[in-house]
């Protein structure tokens, strides 16, 4: 019977056959320890020696490291082992001999390991991370399916930008100038005006030459904008879409959690409803922290974030930040005109800023003069504005970003290990 590691507990007693790449072994002389993976997990191969013919035995013994096999034998209950299962190994068949392989168990430079990020994928511990990626993804759209939000898929190349261009990548689409999209909020207003509650999922390059653990060049979002949604329903949409994320990844994803040697208990404390800061109070708390140079209408950097995050057990909202720092688009404080309704979502442990949102302007007039002073006078935005004109009505939306949410989840010191390949500042290589 063919089966895969991730199943093997469901074949207790039975003999099964598996694909599977060998990526480590050991032996005491009469029994060989294979460290088997398939990608849907890791299992302990055991082969002894009286127990196999002798070629099976001598096949064992020579297996070299990243070597693909057929491995048969049968499943034995095992309690000591993360899976809670070993192979009693009858047969080996070697499909692919893999030679002098460049990852071996010692420790690597970083730099060594990027270089190649391709083999490297395959290590127990960038198997967790992607493990834990792919459920926080599945657990999004989980969340945005059972809350009626539909998914809208906007373009990447675009012929303006949603906050300036000075950070974006710049390309001739035929004769006309095109950028490389840094956000589909603009595009997904539109489609929240006609579905709703909407969501896009893609990727988005920011061509800032950052060298930040936070930073990459080319990264993914989740971006939701919601019609008939002010700032505070906006707020609790968020808080709860972050709760069920992270409850649902402790409950499906603890082995590979485990493996990454994560404190689950901070993770199980991130339940909705999750504290709130105004920016005002936010400086008077940065002041209070020792930070004397930060002053009302700067923007916050990544000592300031984790310095507030460390007044909470949970992530925190910081809300009302200066018009001036923010997008044109923000809708002002009802009751200020030097702020506006918008928030950033700060995760714990000092990974920064996971989520940026906002209400967004809905009347006409104000955006017509946002847009004068944005000098927003380029064909490119008319649709933009149309918005306003035809229907329009409150709405709110933000933007997660993918791998600092991974990287906070997990765990991972970089963003650089929260996504297959990454493109850093100086690397686009593999």
């Amino acid at each position: 019977m063919k089966t895969t590691i991730s199943r093997l507990k469901s074949h207790i007693d039975q003999t099964v056959t598996i694909g599977a790449w060998l990526s480590n072994k050991r032996s005491s002389g009469k029994i060989a320890f294979l460290q088997l993976r398939d990608g849907t997990g890791f299992v302990q191969g055991v082969v002894v020696k009286a127990e196999v013919a002798e070629d099976i035995w001598t096949t064992a013994k020579g297996l070299t490291q990243e070597t693909s096999l057929y491995v048969t034998g049968k499943v034995q209950q095992d309690d000591r082992s993360q899976t809670g299962v070993e192979l009693v190994v009858t047969d080996v068949k070697v499909i692919h001999e893999a030679v002098d392989y460049p990852i071996t168990p010692k420790e690597h430079g970083t730099e060594f390991l990027m270089d190649n990020r391709h083999l490297w994928l395959r290590s127990k511990r960038q198997h967790a991370i992607m493990k834990v990626r792919n459920e926080i993804i599945h657990s999004m759209y989980e969340f945005f399916h059972m809350n009626e939000f539909i998914k809208v898929d906007p373009p990447i190349l675009t012929g303006s930008s949603a906050e300036g261009t000075t950070t974006l990548f710049h390309t001739k689409y035929f004769d006309e100038d095109a950028y490389l999209s840094q956000s589909g909020q603009l595009y997904m207003e539109a489609a929240a005006m006609a579905l709703g509650k909407v969501f896009s999922f893609g990727p988005t390059f920011r061509a800032e030459k950052s060298k930040t653990r936070r930073h990459l060049i080319e990264f993914w979002m989740i971006e939701p904008e919601m019609a008939f949604v002010e700032h505070e329903e906006s707020l609790e949409i968020q808080e709860q879409f972050v709760s069920h994320v992270v409850q649902t990844v402790l409950e499906r994803c603890k082995l590979e959690l485990t493996v990454l040697g994560r404190d689950l208990s901070k993770l199980e404390n991130v339940k909705a409803p999750f504290p709130r800061i105004s920016y005002d109070d936010a400086i008077t708390l940065l002041k209070d922290k020792g930070f004397d140079d930060i002053e009302w209408g700067e923007d916050f950097g990544a000592p300031h974030e984790t310095a507030i995050a460390e007044s909470f057990d949970k992530p925190v909202f910081i809300t009302n930040y200066p018009k001036e720092i923010k997008a044109f688009y923000m809708k002002p404080h009802p009751e200020r005109d030097d702020v506006v309704l918008c928030a950033d979502l700060i995760a714990p442990e000092g990974y920064g800023e996971i989520i940026g949102g906002s209400q967004r302007i809905d009347d006409l007039e104000l955006m017509k003069a946002r847009y004068e002073e944005h000098g927003l006078t380029d064909d490119a935005y008319r649709w933009y504005l149309e918005l306003r004109q035809f229907g329009s009505v409150p709405h709110s939306g933000f933007g997660l970003g993918l791998e600092r949410t991974v990287a906070w989840i997990t765990g991972a010191e970089h963003v650089r290990e929260t996504i297959p390949f990454p493109r850093l500042l100086n690397r686009l290589y593999p």
